[in-house]
């Protein structure tokens, strides 16, 4: 009875939440049965990314290959971390749910994307010891209110189990948006661009690290972020997103 209790006061508070705050769709904002879902013609629209894929990058493949098979772009040039893996394709099913969460401050959904992002990264979560947000730099951060990342590694943490250190990492210098820059660009744009914070090195020697973000788009920044990880000593890097682009 009593090690039922806690499970009881946890469904009757999901039930007054409800009750005093209808679910609602996280993407369009119409009614769903519970907190934190979406709506069949949203979730439709949505493409999750599951196997075959690249064993690197995660890069969707559209037929089944044998064993762990790596995408062109790998085998040409392997990216710093380990593994990479994402729940979406970042498209125009993905699109509002993403920039609404990064913008437009439905921080609400965090928990949801979050045990999302958990499954899709099982694998990587298993063996992690700890999970570290890509930093906003202050002022981005202060204009903002808070690091979309950060509220995703703290989520998709408490769902797998899996320490988070927030401040790991530091944004040392605003980077002009990345938006418009090709991969070239991105990847001068973010040089040298993040650092460790001063006496966090024992938090990160020998860890197995999973690097945490909303969006992979060609990976600078994840790669920067990864080479001050290895250059600390972390033992593997492995990459976990919302949504990922994915060429066509």
């Amino acid at each position: 009875m009593a090690a039922s209790l806690p499970r009881f006061l946890a469904r009757a508070a999901t039930v007054f939440i409800d009750m005093v705050l209808p679910p609602r769709c996280l993407a369009c904002g119409g009614p769903v049965d519970r907190q934190g879902g979406l709506c069949v013609t949203c979730w439709s629209a949505l493409t999750f990314i599951a196997p075959p894929f690249c064993a690197c990058c995660g890069t969707p493949f559209d037929y089944a290959v044998p064993g762990e098979t790596l995408c062109g772009s790998c085998m040409a040039e392997p990216p710093p971390f380990a593994r990479a893996r994402a729940v979406l394709a970042y498209d125009d099913g993905s699109r509002p749910l993403v920039l609404g969460f990064k913008h437009g401050d439905r921080i609400h959904a965090a928990d949801a994307y979050g045990a999302w992002m958990a499954r899709a990264g099982k694998e990587l979560l298993a063996g992690a010891d700890l999970l570290v947000p890509v930093p906003l730099h202050r002022w981005r951060l202060f204009r903002r209110r808070y690091n979309q990342a950060a509220l995703l590694a703290r989520a998709a943490g408490r769902s797998a189990g899996v320490p988070v250190a927030p401040d790991l990492l530091v944004r040392r210098r605003a980077t002009p948006t990345q938006g418009r820059l090709d991969r070239k660009g991105r990847k001068r744009n973010v040089k040298g661009a993040f650092r460790l914070r001063p006496g966090r090195r024992d938090r990160v020697k020998g860890k197995r690290i999973v690097l945490v973000d909303d969006v992979l788009t060609t990976g600078a920044t994840l790669a920067e972020c990864t080479r001050v990880l290895l250059h600390a000593g972390a033992a593997q890097v492995d990459v976990l997103t919302l949504a990922r682009v994915v060429k066509t």
